[in-house]
């Protein structure tokens, strides 16, 4: 099996939506939670800026995950020398392949090469199972914030808590 992360390009994008109404279509399923879509636009932007990723898995897309370099809404005076690992998608097919764990380390590889001392992440803070794979994987838990500014997040962080979990470097 080969597996490579690759900057996702403006051909996959469709591909990164159809992994969305997966991932929403799952959420609905076995959570009371789930997002509420994402603009085209937005996408776009992160590949334009090469923050959008596939994981291929013998050349096949298995998963797709986005980064950021700052998430001042979520983090606030934290929201330093990170990178932060947003939108994790597995295809059905492919669950169980630990691609948490491959994007950890591909994230240890560019913090190294680019001076960032934390990968960090967010979830709901109630979806246990979650929780408990995150820091399964090596996140350190780093505590709970509750959104009040949602303005620039998608419109399923209105109103709801986060955990916050970080890998310190």
């Amino acid at each position: 099996m080969q597996l490579q992360v690759q900057n996702s390009l403006s051909t996959d994008i469709d591909t990164i939506f159809e992994f969305y109404d997966m991932a929403i279509a799952y959420q609905k399923k076995v959570f009371n939670k789930h997002w509420q879509g994402f603009s085209r636009e937005m996408v776009q932007i992160e590949i334009d800026e090469n923050r959008q990723y596939k994981i291929l898995v013998d050349g096949v897309v298995a998963c797709v995950f986005a980064v950021t370099f700052n998430d001042q809404l979520i983090w606030g005076e934290r929201d330093h020398d990170a990178i932060y690992i947003h939108r994790i998608v597995t295809h059905p097919e492919f669950r169980g392949y630990s691609f948490v764990k491959e994007i950890i380390k591909w994230a240890k590889d560019y913090t190294t090469k680019n001076d960032i001392k934390f990968i960090r992440m967010d979830t709901w803070a109630d979806n246990e199972k979650l929780l408990e794979y995150y820091t399964g994987c090596g996140f350190d838990y780093v505590g709970v914030v509750t959104m009040e500014k949602t303005d620039g997040l998608p419109k399923h962080y209105e109103g709801i808590s986060l955990s916050l979990f970080e890998i310190a470097l």
